[in-house]
């Protein structure tokens, strides 16, 4: 098997690839796939599932964010691969009678990476100092691994410095094509130098114009256009070895316009626990009988205070069916039914109607907003925040309002719409013929 190069172009559709002729070529010469999601269709779930090829009831990772019961928190982007409960395809026992070491596994910039198997590993992971102080930085391993690439040689621009990694344009307001440039940059040179067997490399790129402007709009026709010369590199480094490249996408995104607050109609319904702390009201889910843990068009719903679960879990179902802009709420049965059955999945998980999206926000006067809710802050909110990519150039901070975005995913409709992409250099002969892919048969194409 050669070695494999795998890229996942978050927000990749399949109207997007025309825009990219490294991508039309790529599926010229092997396959182009559409590929459907697990639910929810969002980042963390979906990349382990790309890894592992079991759905979120068994890998665990069921949202962007995670409810700790036993510190009653909400935490979004926990990077430990001790989170996934599954084992990723490279750590499967070999087949019997095949005796071959095992593969060398780079991940760089995917969730759930680090402290686990792989062997070569790049994250962003700053520092936060006293006050608003943060240290820009990138977890690696090896541990020098980092520092090399950022005081090493361009790949892109030979004669020129690589430098560090700027998180400004990763996610924000200030987000650019510099990141996703820096990251195929690296890939390139760990690529060459590290020579890994597998290498999981991420593209951050097309997030930001499908939030913001919405699929099939100008904008991110334009991102993906800006994304040629990078995944042409890496292309071309891929195959220039002999190797594979993969070229696949967790979701696209479909068009939305209105969004829905279903902590604000938990309040109103007086299910949900808020303290004002210096005139601004905070969250305390461990004191809810219900709150929301919204990502995208995906919200779990946990009851950690209730009196009695069943009355309220037929209570909020209720409520929540009956709320403009939920499109269905799934109780046991039917979270066993989409597999997203697991001890971390709320007690019931609402799904957004096709063109809106869930908001974490719960408070009635503007003035009340807790001060992190202006700033990009994705440790201190309980959910997915959007509007941290928008800016209020009035008040020269995120606007208290996610109005301005025009794209989402999450959901898995029949009809295609939000699915991702799948385009392989090297394709098995046991896709020939396909016309799409599930994404849990991904993870064994991969080695």
């Amino acid at each position: 098997m050669p070695r494999t190069m795998v890229i996942n172009v978050a927000g990749l559709g399949e109207s997007l690839i025309a825009e990219i002729p490294s991508l039309v070529a790529l599926a010229g010469r092997g396959v182009r796939l559409g590929l459907e999601p697990v639910l929810p269709a969002v980042t963390c779930p979906m990349q382990a599932t790309l890894t592992t090829g079991e759905p979120p009831a068994r890998h665990g990772i069921i949202a962007n964010g995670l409810y700790l019961y036993d510190t009653a928190e909400v935490r979004f982007w926990e990077q430990s691969a001790h989170l996934v409960n599954a084992p990723r395809v490279w750590e499967l026992p070999l087949q019997a009678g095949k005796k071959k070491a095992p593969p060398k596994v780079a991940m760089l910039f995917w969730q759930q990476s680090l402290y686990g198997s792989a062997d070569i590993v790049i994250s962003p992971k700053p520092i936060h100092g006293p006050g608003d102080q943060l240290i820009q930085d990138c977890y690696s391993k090896p541990g020098d691994l980092y520092a090399r690439l950022a005081a090493g040689e361009s790949s892109l621009e030979p004669g020129k410095p690589r430098g560090p990694f700027n998180l400004m344009h990763y996610w924000g307001p200030m987000v650019n094509i510099g990141s996703s440039r820096w990251i195929a940059d690296a890939s390139i040179a760990v690529w060459r130098n590290e020579k890994p067997d597998l290498m999981l490399t991420y593209l951050p790129h097309l997030d930001y114009s499908g939030h913001r402007a919405g699929p099939d709009t100008d904008p991110h026709k334009a991102a993906a256009r800006e994304l040629e010369p990078l995944l042409a590199a890496l292309i071309q480094a891929a195959e220039a070895d002999g190797g594979r490249a993969i070229v696949l996408s967790e979701y696209s995104f479909v068009p939305v316009k209105r969004q829905v607050a279903i902590n604000l109609a938990l309040r109103e319904a007086g299910l949900l626990c808020l303290r004002e702390v210096a005139g601004a009201e905070y969250l305390y889910p461990g004191d809810s009988r219900a709150f929301a843990m919204v990502d995208n068009q995906i919200a779990h719903i946990y009851m950690p205070q209730t009196r009695d679960l069943d009355a309220d879990t037929r209570r909020v179902k209720h409520l929540l069916e009956k709320l403009d802009g939920v499109g269905e709420v799934l109780d046991a049965e039917g979270k066993k039914a989409r597999s997203l059955d697991h001890v971390r999945a709320g007690e019931l998980v609402a799904l957004a109607a096709p063109d809106a999206h869930f908001v974490y926000y719960w408070w009635l006067d503007e003035a009340k907003a807790p001060p992190f809710a202006r700033t990009v802050d994705i440790h201190s909110k309980p959910g997915f925040d959007p509007a941290e990519l928008l800016i209020d150039m009035a008040k020269r901070c995120i606007p208290l309002t996610a109005q301005g975005i025009r794209g989402s995913h999450g959901l898995v409709p029949e009809s295609g719409a939000g699915w991702g992409v799948y385009l392989d250099s090297h394709p098995p002969k046991a896709l020939a013929g396909r016309k799409s892919l599930r994404a849990t048969e991904v993870a064994h194409l991969l080695v």
